[in-house]
């Protein structure tokens, strides 16, 4: 038995839980998956192009994407304060209700119920994973800050008190402490 190939063909099912034709309450699998993203996403990354990136689509096809979950009332667009040609996407309150009704809740479920140490060495498996799959691909998955090599961490101590605070040197830009468990799309992890 190769249990590599096996883990290979238990994945390919999983994924039909995320991947499906047609809809799930209304939505297509990868409007799922973009307002799933935008739920968690740091704010370099709640742009469409960022969201095109993680989908895996062109421009034109996150711009359909973002526009039906706009029509819907799940996602509001912005124009950038700094930069009138950028947009920053926004999951809206009801959009952040609707997401109780994400079908990947029964994969999270049937993780949930696994003891701290097995979902650590799950997570920490499927992160090997498309680690190595970057590295043979020459690309880069999306991770979340804290792991990221762009993520700068100044400790200061005053008066007894150690403060931290984080930036990230990618963007030249102060990051708050609840930001660093956000997803980003211009992650890259720490080489070994």
């Amino acid at each position: 038995m190769n249990l590599a190939r096996e883990s290979i063909e238990l994945l390919e099912q999983v994924a039909r839980i995320l991947w499906f034709e047609g809809t799930k309450h209304g939505l297509r699998d990868r409007e799922w998956m973009a307002l799933r993203f935008l739920s968690r996403a740091n704010r370099f990354s709640r742009t469409p192009s960022a969201l095109a990136s993680y989908v895996g689509t062109t421009r034109g096809t996150a711009s359909f994407i973002i526009g039906e979950l706009e029509r819907l009332g799940y996602l509001e667009r912005k124009r950038s304060a700094k930069d009138k040609r950028s947009v920053m996407l926004s999951v809206t309150q009801q959009g952040k209700k609707f997401l109780a009704r994400d079908p990947v809740s029964v994969l999270v479920e049937a993780i949930a119920v696994l003891d701290d140490e097995a979902k650590i060495r799950f997570r920490d498996a499927l992160r090997h994973v498309l680690d190595q799959s970057d590295a043979a691909e020459q690309r880069h998955h999306t991770d979340i800050c804290k792991r990221c090599i762009f993520l700068r961490e100044d400790r200061t101590t005053a008066d007894g008190k150690t403060t931290v605070e984080f930036s990230c040197r990618l963007f030249r830009a102060p990051i708050a402490e609840p930001e660093v468990d956000l997803l980003c799309t211009s992650f890259e992890h720490h080489r070994q």
